[in-house]
């Protein structure tokens, strides 16, 4: 058996991440060390690794976020390296560049790439020079409301505002006529300095109608970049994905490799290391426009391994570990069909959050189906971290076999004590217009004024 990558790997995160990660160290021969709150102390992740320090209280930004906390860690514990999943630090290129300073390997992509990314004005230009197409919108950062509105008078309303940093629907404004855009701008730059420390916006063309469609990709430290095909994220509810699957089905074989090869050209010329996703929509037309990356592992990164059979966890540690791309991945091809469902705390009637006590617990299983956890009878969901219990992921031939795996499962999953997502995801799998695979981004709000 080949030595290990590294010896020892701290996961800088916490609940599924965090166990899908220890999953992948174990199975390449590598010690663990997790971080907790003290919200996590009883925790699947702690109970998993081979170490555990508590690094906070419960609140991320005296935990989670803390920088120092979580260098501390790894430096008592001597790591050789910080797997940090998905969220928190995840995209925090000062993260990665104290990791660097102290000698531990960072897994994902390198402290410049992680910050030319994160500013989605920049990424709009490094794509467009590769001939990856773009929504037409501003060159760079709106910095006044008349250049807002030369802009948008160049392109046509409707337009969107966009916070050049983070996501998550925050910064952001769609704008139909001139007279509400400079009011707009302000109200976006407000949100993002708040929510991002960055009051910087861009503005692009608004589609009415679109689909959100996301490329995986891996690159080494060599040069190379591969990308790993598609996955569909149209349905969404406030910008959060709620179900995910691969491939798409409305992305052809020749679009898929036209992208890709784009996408292989302007991630080549940035020196992209590690995972990343660059996400698209796709106009009622069929064109896709670039949006933004991620530079990251993705929370619905198990479509994809299901569809190409490529571990993506591992593939970040011996990528980090300076393996090149084709002793990790075998020549990428995509077999059947993959789907996932986030099931989350939370009433499927009103949103609401319910955290709680789970009070009894069954997990689904069978053929094509697997589920992503950190959850066990008498865990305690907390309130303060995101509403995610456990994401189920079905595999079939084709899309038809995993959507009736998935209501299989779904049937099977039982989670008692709190409310789960569990009958709504029910409802959206049994409805005609999901189940033609002919949706846009406004499904939810036509699914929900349905009743159905």
């Amino acid at each position: 058996m080949a030595s290990a990558p590294f010896r020892k790997v701290l996961i800088a995160n916490r609940g599924e991440i965090a166990v899908r990660v220890i999953c992948a160290c174990k199975e390449l021969g590598i010690a663990t060390v997790a971080v907790y709150s003290e919200a996590d102390r009883e925790s699947l992740h702690v109970r998993f690794a081979d170490q555990a320090v508590c690094i906070g209280p419960a609140k991320s930004a005296l935990s989670y976020l803390n920088v120092a906390s979580v260098i501390s860690a790894a430096e008592i514990t001597n790591v050789d390296a910080i797997h940090p999943g998905y969220g928190f630090l995840s995209e925090n290129a000062g993260f990665a560049e104290v990791c660097e300073m102290s000698g531990i390997s960072f897994i994902g992509p390198t402290p410049e790439v992680i910050r030319s990314m994160g500013l989605k004005e920049k990424a709009r230009a490094i794509m467009k020079d590769s001939g990856v197409p773009i929504l037409p919108g501003s060159d760079g950062v709106v910095e006044s409301p008349e250049a807002a509105l030369e802009t948008a008078a160049r392109i046509g309303y409707p337009v969107i505002v966009k916070a050049s940093a983070g996501g998550g629907g925050r910064g952001m404004r769609i704008v139909r006529n001139a007279a509400d855009l400079p009011g707009l701008v302000v109200q976006a730059q407000q949100e993002a300095g708040a929510a991002f420390s960055c009051p910087d916006v861009y503005i692009e063309k608004f589609i009415e109608a679109p689909r959100h469609i996301e490329f995986q990709v891996l690159g080494d430290h060599h040069g190379n970049v591969e990308v790993l095909g598609e996955r569909e994220c149209t349905i969404q509810r406030r910008h959060q994905k709620l179900i995910e699957e691969s491939p798409s089905p409305v992305v052809s074989p020749e679009l898929r490799e036209s992208i890709s090869a784009r996408l292989r050209e302007a991630l080549c010329a940035v020196g992209y290391t590690n995972a990343g996703t660059v996400e698209f929509l796709m106009d009622e037309e069929g064109h896709l426009y670039f949006i933004e990356v991620n530079a990251r592992i993705q929370v619905e990164h198990p479509v994809t391994e299901w569809v190409t059979g490529i571990d993506l966890v591992k593939s970040q540690i011996r990528i980090a570990a300076g393996e090149a791309l084709a002793e990790v991945i075998p020549p990428v091809r995509l077999e059947g069909h993959a789907m996932e469902c986030r099931i989350n705390a939370e009433n499927p009637e009103t949103f609401a959050p319910s955290p709680g006590r789970i009070t009894g617990l069954n997990l689904p299983g069978g053929i094509g189906v697997r589920v992503d956890t950190a959850t066990y009878t008498d865990c305690v969901i907390p309130p303060y971290y995101d509403s995610l219990v456990a994401k189920l992921i079905t595999r079939g031939k084709d899309r038809a076999e995993a959507i009736a795996r998935m209501n299989r499962a779904l049937e099977m999953f039982v989670v008692e004590g709190i409310h789960t997502s569990i009958p709504l995801h029910q409802r959206i799998l049994r409805d005609p217009e999901f189940l033609a695979g002919k949706f846009d981004t406004g499904f939810i709000g036509r699914f929900l004024a349905r009743k159905g």
